[in-house]
């Protein structure tokens, strides 16, 4: 498959399954720290009008309702009951205080089946956008589903780390490097892939000299062109 690769944007130009906005869709949104990536993906909800689920959220929504592989499949038979009371938590949640920039590393090795579980759930209710948690792997099968990775050359990383998180330059090396090295061996590990790997993504942005905004931008004018295909092809 060729790909046209430009400075900012890297994407496919044949979509075998195209998004169709119209439809129940997922967009996944794989970021490197210290991209803004997790900015972009709230702006893109709202530009979407759909929910946005991070690692914060899927956490809380794990320690709320005791969540466990097993309980989701019990739930699964009363969804209605269980999706408002979850609506009420993540309106909650989405309002309140909760750090987004600041972050563990990675949820243990218990949580993963439990986290793709809920995401799987949660998008088989309604459209949304999730940010992290190995999307384009948990979302591999998933129709309408578009894959984003958000990166950035280091030192504008660097940059934003030191801004955001009041880090010295090294303190800003290190925790870029520790956290780029144990995400890679947590999707290795878990989905037998590398999410560097370009293939993985249908739509690679590079945030270098772009704002938060135009990155979401990028990504909408994106899933409208591909919902404009998907509906030629329909008529």
């Amino acid at each position: 498959m060729r790909r046209i690769r430009h400075a900012r944007v890297v994407v496919r130009t044949i979509i075998l399954n195209a998004m169709n906005r119209k439809e129940k869709f997922v967009v996944s949104l794989n970021r490197e720290l210290g991209t803004g990536g997790r900015t972009v993906g709230r702006k893109l909800a709202e530009r979407l009008a759909v929910k946005y689920y991070d690692k914060a959220v899927i956490d809380g929504l794990t320690k709320e309702f005791g969540l466990t592989p097993e309980f989701i499949e019990e739930l699964k038979g009363k969804k209605m009951s269980w999706w408002g009371q979850f609506c009420s938590y993540y309106n909650s949640a989405v309002t309140s205080s909760i750090p987004m920039e600041m972050e563990p590393l990675l949820t243990a090795e218990s949580m993963m089946e439990t986290e793709i579980r809920i995401l799987q759930e949660l998008a088989s209710q309604e459209s949304c956008v999730v940010a992290g948690r190995s999307g384009f792997f948990v979302f591999r099968s998933w129709p309408n589903h578009l894959s984003v990775f958000i990166r950035a050359s280091m030192e504008s990383r660097i940059a934003r780390l030191m801004e955001k998180r009041n880090m010295d330059r090294e303190e800003a090396i290190r925790t870029i490097e520790k956290v780029d090295k144990a995400r890679e061996n947590f999707t290795r590990k878990y989905a037998d892939a590398s999410r560097y790997d370009t293939h993985n993504y249908d739509l690679v942005v590079n945030m270098d000299g772009l704002t938060e905004d135009d990155a979401a931008d990028i990504i909408m004018a994106y899933i409208e062109r591909l919902t404009a295909n998907a509906e030629k092809k329909r008529s």
